[in-house]
C-alpha cells in the first residue's frame, strides 16, 4: 500500500519543485517576454483621405528600412505604372471635351498656314506623323470609349510569352497577375497606342487642359510619367525608384510592414482613404502607439472622386477632427504631415485659396505659398477640441522625395518614442 502511494508522487528537480511547476514557470516566463516585446513593439497607423500620399509614406519607410523590391514586384509596378497612364489620358481626354477644346485641336492640326504648327508643337520620338486631332480620335475611339475593335497587333501567343505588340522582342514587364486584370489591360492599350498618347500629350492644346487638370482629379505626379513616354514604352522598361513611388495602386486592404531600427520594433499600418475603405479602420484602433495623417495641401482646389460636391481640403479637415477627438486615439501621438508641398507651391501660382468657396475667409496675399501653408495648418490645428495641437507634431511633406521623408521619418520616431514615455509616467503615475 505504502510502495503503492509512492509510486504516485510527482518528480520533483533539487531548487526547483516539481515538473510540472517548472513547465508551469517556463510558460510563465514565454508569455511575459511576449508581453514585454509587443509593449515594446511601436505600432504605427497611417490615416487620411483617398490619394492623400498615406501609401507613398508607406513605400518611402520601406525604402529607407525595408527589403529591396523583388523583380516580380518590379514588373508589377511596370504594368502598373503603365495602367496610370491610360487612366490620366482618358481623364484628360474627357477634360478636353468637356471644355469644348476639340475646335482648338483641329486649328493645332491644320496649322494657322496650313503646317506652321511644327514651330511650337513638339514632335513625337516614336516617329509617328499623325496630326494632334488623329491623335485624339484614335484615343477617344479606342481607349476612353472602346467601341471599336482594337487593331490587331498581337496574336494571343505572343501576348502569353510576354511580346505585347507582336514585334517578336519581348517587352520586360509583360503581363503581372498582381497588378490586376484592369491594370494589365491598360498597360496593352498604352503600348499600342503610344504614338497617340505621344502626339496628344505634346500638342499645345493639351497644355492647356492640364493646366485645368483639377477638375478631373488627374494625380499631379503622373505627369513625370507622361513627360518620359519613351523610356516607359520602351521594351526594356524597369521602374525606377521614383517610378514607384509615383506609381498608383487603390490602397484596398489593410498593409501591414514590421521594421527593426535601432533595435526598436516598428509595425506599420497602412489602410485606404476612400469613404468605401474606411470601415476597416476600426480594426487597426486597439493599442496604437502613433497615428500619422497624412492630408494633401494641393487639394484645396479639388472634388472627392467619390463626391464630385465635396471639397477633398474639406472632407481631410473633417476626417482629421474624427481621428484627433476620438477616445480611442486619448493616450496616442497624434502626427500631421500635410503632403505634397511641391505641387502646392506650383499650383498657388495659378489658383487662389480665397477662390474656393470653402476657404473665402482666406485673408493672406495671393498666390503666397508660405501664408497658404500656415492658413492651412491654422485650420488642422483648429480641429483637435481640447488640447492645443503641437507644432512639433506637424510636418509640410514631400512624399515622393526620399532624401525629405528620410528627415521627416526620423523625426517623427524620436518624437513618437519621446512622446509614449511621457504618456507612459503619466499613466503610471495615475
Amino acid at each position: 500500500m505504502g510502495n503503492c502511494s509512492s509510486a504516485e508522487q510527482e518528480e520533483t528537480i533539487p531548487g526547483v519543485g516539481s515538473k510540472a511547476n517548472m513547465q508551469s514557470k517556463l510558460i510563465d516566463q514565454d508569455i511575459e517576454i511576449s508581453k514585454q516585446q509587443e509593449d515594446n513593439k511601436v505600432k504605427l497607423l497611417l490615416l487620411g483621405a483617398g490619394e492623400s500620399g498615406k501609401s507613398t509614406v508607406f513605400k518611402q519607410m520601406r525604402i529607407l528600412h525595408g527589403s529591396p523590391p523583388t523583380e516580380d514586384d518590379l514588373k508589377m509596378y511596370g504594368v502598373v505604372i503603365r495602367h496610370n497612364i491610360i487612366v490620366a489620358v482618358r481623364k484628360l481626354c474627357l477634360l478636353l471635351r468637356t471644355l469644348g477644346l476639340q475646335e482648338e485641336l483641329e486649328k493645332e492640326s491644320a496649322g494657322p498656314e496650313g503646317d506652321e504648327e511644327t514651330e511650337d508643337q513638339e514632335q513625337p520620338t516614336s516617329g509617328g506623323k499623325m496630326t494632334p486631332k488623329e491623335a485624339y480620335d484614335e484615343i477617344m475611339s479606342y481607349v476612353v470609349n472602346m467601341n471599336s475593335p482594337a487593331p490587331a497587333k498581337a496574336n494571343p501567343q505572343d501576348m502569353a510569352d510576354g511580346d505585347i505588340d507582336g514585334e517578336g522582342e519581348a517587352d520586360w514587364c509583360g503581363q503581372n497577375a498582381k497588378a490586376g486584370l484592369a491594370a494589365n489591360n491598360d498597360a496593352k492599350l498604352f503600348l499600342r497606342h503610344i504614338d497617340a498618347i505621344e502626339t496628344l500629350w505634346k500638342s499645345n492644346t493639351m497644355k492647356e487642359v492640364w493646366g485645368k487638370r483639377a477638375q478631373a482629379n488627374v494625380i499631379d505626379g503622373h505627369k513625370d510619367y507622361l513627360s518620359d513616354l519613351a523610356r516607359i514604352s520602351s521594351k526594356s522598361f524597369k521602374p525606377s525608384q521614383q517610378d514607384i513611388l509615383l506609381a498608383r495602386m487603390r490602397t484596398q486592404q489593410v498593409i501591414m510592414e514590421r521594421y527593426t531600427i535601432d533595435g526598436i520594433d516598428f509595425e506599420m499600418y497602412d489602410v485606404g482613404g476612400q469613404r468605401s475603405e474606411r470601415r476597416k479602420w476600426i480594426d487597426c484602433f486597439d493599442s496604437v502607439d502613433a497615428v500619422i495623417f497624412v492630408a494633401a495641401l494641393s487639394e484645396y482646389d479639388q472634388a472627392l472622386a467619390e463626391s464630385k460636391r465635396t471639397n477633398r481640403m474639406i472632407e481631410a479637415l473633417e476626417l482629421f477632427r474624427g481621428v484627433c477627438n476620438d477616445r480611442a486615439f486619448a493616450l496616442t501621438t497624434i502626427m500631421l504631415f500635410l503632403n505634397k508641398k511641391d505641387i502646392f507651391a506650383e499650383k498657388i501660382l495659378y489658383s487662389d485659396i480665397c477662390d474656393q468657396k470653402p476657404f473665402a475667409d482666406y485673408a493672406g496675399p495671393s498666390h503666397d505659398f508660405h501664408h497658404g501653408v500656415l492658413y492651412f495648418i491654422q485650420k488642422f490645428k483648429d480641429c483637435q477640441l481640447e488640447n492645443e495641437f503641437n507644432d512639433s507634431f506637424i510636418h509640410v511633406t514631400c512624399a515622393t522625395d526620399t532624401n525629405n521623408m528620410e528627415f521627416v521619418l526620423d523625426d517623427t520616431r524620436t518624437i513618437i518614442m519621446t512622446d509614449s514615455l511621457r504618456k507612459s509616467d503619466i499613466s503610471g503615475n495615475d
